[in-house]
This record gives C-alpha cells, structure tokens and sequence, in this order.
C-alpha cells in the first residue's frame, strides 16, 4: 500500500477523532491531508524510500492566527497519537525532513514554497517560481478542508501557468535541448572534450523531459523523478524509454576519431548512436508542438521552432 493510503488511514483512524475531541471548536478552521516534499506525495514512494522520512504521518494547517493560538497545543496532540500503524513503525525524521509532516501554518506552508501567501498574480510572479517548488505545492492529497482555504489555493495552481508563462517556459526548454543536444554534444565530442559532451547530454535529456511536462500541462519535480514521472504522461512518455537508450550505448569516442568537419554541424554524425537518439527525440518533439498547434514547422532542428513559439507568446498577452 502506498504511504497516501496509509496516511489517510491513519488520519481517520487517529486524526481525525482527536481534532474532534480536543479541538472541536476550531474545527472549521482546520484542512488535513499529505502534501509538500517527498516521494510519498508524489507516488513514488517504493521500498527504498522507508530508510528516512517516512511512516505514518499526515499533515494539519491552519491558518496563521489559529496557529498562533492552537499549533502548539495541536502539535502536543498530534505527538502523542499512536506511533505504528498498519505494520508500520513511527516516522523517523532526517534533519531535511523535520516541518514536513504535523500541525503547520497554511500562510507558512505556501510562501515557503511559491514566495506568497496565494496564487501568483502576474506573469513575473509566475516566473520567479522554481517548477520543483510548484510541484511539490499541488503534490499528494487533501483528506478534508473545511474552511477550503488551503484547498482554494491548490485549486488555483493546479489550473496551471496562464498561457504567456506556459509558452515562455515552454521556449526556454526548447532553446536549451537544442543547443545542449543538438549542437554543444556534437561540437564537444568533436573536440575530444567529453565532461562538457556529457554535460551537454544530461542538459538535454533534462530539458526533453521538461519539454514533455509543458506539453501535458504538468509541473516538472525535482530531477530525481523527472524520468519516473514521464510513464504518467498522456502524451510523449515514449521519450523516456528513447532517452533510456542514450546510456545503453558504448563509448561512441571511436565514433568521432574521423568525423568531418560537417559531420558536427546540426549533429549530423550518425556513426555517434547518441545522434540517432537524440535526433529522434527531437523528432517526438516536433510532432508534440505540432500537434499543440505551438508551430507548423517540420525542421527536426528544435531551435527553428523558437520563432513559431515566440509569435505565440506575444498573441497570448500576459500580465
């Protein structure tokens, strides 16, 4: 059983009835669920995830002035209900992971994750949020909110980027896999530099899967669980098992000893079978923006593109 489930559970079996019976006077004030940092929240959770940070465990937030007046009182609460549950012994905190789980401040909880207290309300608001952070925001499940106050911010983030952010998000990704993939791989292997080949290759697969969370309207998490997020994705999970394939391939150094001097331009080398990936991948790519009306092009080379996407941007407007 995933660690949602087994928070859930635990919540009504033990959470929910002492916040009846201790504190039944704010009870409206109160939302109760597992979100924020942590495979759990995401789903990801597997065995290797119950060393640190794990057990069950929930969260409560309220809002910043009955947590000045209940947290401590609540958190006393909360500390001593029952340790192991379902076969589970009591979560066993890392330093990384202390103020995850527990009675928590609602206002605290989101600035520490968006820079505010709510939704951002510009475009520059929406841009100076690090994707990770938007992620972990709207991550894992709300089991009861009845003031719906937590609940009406994760609602607004989860309507995703106004559309000018998307698209410009979006750009960014694109210029990136291009120059990273389809031109410093190349130009670096060709040289015979291969920390910044390699660099440039992991810039790239980094970027494609970003690429596929824009199109699925899906905030990216931390690097981590890029590729395991991708088999969820309605549309272009295919390039996660094409990036796969890069580090299946043997040292392709042998591959550029004779290249010449176009073989590097526009990573036309196809002796390299890191070429033939990463040209495929952008393949995907293209047919993706395609079929999001983003551009009519059909070039394989991602950075023609970047017009198409920037005409787009300016007729979305913003603020």
């Amino acid at each position: 059983m995933k660690a949602l489930e087994i928070a859930e559970q635990y919540y009504q079996t033990y959470g929910k009835p002492m916040l009846e019976e201790q504190f039944g006077e704010i009870l409206d004030q109160t939302a109760a669920g597992l979100v924020g940092a942590g495979s759990e929240c995401l789903g990801f959770d597997d065995a290797v995830s119950m060393d640190h940070d794990y057990g069950p465990s929930f969260c409560i937030w309220l809002p910043r002035e009955v947590y000045g007046k209940y947290g401590g009182r609540m958190q006393a609460a909360y500390d001593a209900l029952p340790r192991e549950f379902m076969g589970l012994s009591g979560r066993v905190e890392s330093a990384q992971g202390q103020g995850r789980v527990g009675v928590l401040c609602l206002e605290d909880f989101y600035c520490s994750l968006l820079g505010r207290e709510t939704v951002p309300a510009s475009d520059g608001a929406w841009l100076a949020v690090r994707e990770e952070d938007l992620a972990t925001a709207v991550s894992g499940r709300v089991f009861e909110d009845r003031l719906g106050r937590f609940s009406s911010i994760r609602s607004g983030l989860l309507g995703y980027y106004p559309e000018r952010v998307w698209i410009r998000r979006l750009m960014q990704s694109v210029a990136m896999a291009a120059q990273a993939g389809q031109y410093n791989y190349a130009r670096s292997m060709k040289r015979g530099e291969r920390i910044a080949a390699e660099l440039a290759l992991a810039e790239f697969v980094r970027e494609s899967m970003h690429i596929v969370y824009l199109l699925n309207k899906r905030y990216a998490p931390y690097d981590k669980w890029l590729r395991r997020g991708l088999r969820e994705m309605s549309s272009g999970s295919e390039i996660g098992e094409m990036l796969d394939l890069l580090y299946t391939i043997p040292d392709p150094a042998a591959a550029w000893e004779n290249a010449g001097p176009q073989d590097y331009l526009y990573c036309l080398n196809t002796d390299d079978g890191r070429v033939l990936i990463i040209e495929a991948v952008c393949n995907v790519i293209v047919q993706m923006l395609n079929e999001a009306g983003l551009s009519d092009r059909q070039d394989n080379f991602l950075q023609n593109h970047l017009p198409a996407l920037a005409e787009k941007e300016w007729n979305a407007g913003g603020a």
